[in-house]
C-alpha cells in the first residue's frame, strides 16, 4: 500500500493535492522520460519519500507547509519504498546520491538542485527556481 493510499485514501495514480501542491504520483520508470521532456519546459521537483521513515513524513509535511511556487513546477512524489527501481533510476539518471528524504529539482534533463533530510527547505528551492 503506497502513500496515497495510506495517507490520502487515493489511488496511486491520480494526481493528489495537498493544499498548495499537486503532486503527480511517479509509479513508472517511463516517467522518467516525461520528467526529462517536460523540464525543458517548466521546472519539476521529484519529492523521494520513504513511508517507513518518521523524519521523511516530517520533511514531507513541512516543505508541504511552507512551499508557495505550485505554479512555477510539476511536483512530483516517490513513494521509495513502494517503488526502489525507480528511486535507483533516478539516482543514475540525474547523477545524484540516494537519499531519503530527498528532494530534486530538474530543469533541462539535469537534476540542478538536490537536498536531503532537514535541508529540505521551500524557501532554499524558490531561490534556485
Amino acid at each position: 500500500m503506497g502513500i496515497f493510499s495510506t495517507i490520502f485514501g487515493e489511488s496511486e495514480n491520480q494526481n493528489i493535492s495537498t493544499g498548495k501542491i499537486t503532486w503527480i504520483p511517479l509509479t513508472d520508470l517511463d516517467q522518467l522520460n516525461e520528467i526529462v521532456t517536460f523540464s525543458d519546459e517548466k521546472p519539476i521537483i521529484i519529492f523521494k519519500h520513504s513511508t517507513r521513515c518518521s523524519v521523511s513524513r516530517m520533511a514531507l509535511k513541512q516543505f508541504e507547509n511552507e512551499f508557495d511556487s505550485a505554479n512555477e513546477v510539476n511536483a512530483y512524489f516517490l513513494d521509495l519504498i513502494a517503488r526502489r527501481d525507480i528511486s535507483n533510476e533516478i539516482a543514475h539518471r540525474f547523477e545524484v546520491v540516494h537519499q531519503s528524504p530527498q528532494l530534486l529539482l530538474i530543469k533541462s534533463g539535469k537534476s540542478v538542485y538536490d537536498v536531503s533530510h532537514s535541508a529540505i527547505d521551500a524557501v532554499a528551492l524558490k531561490t534556485w527556481l
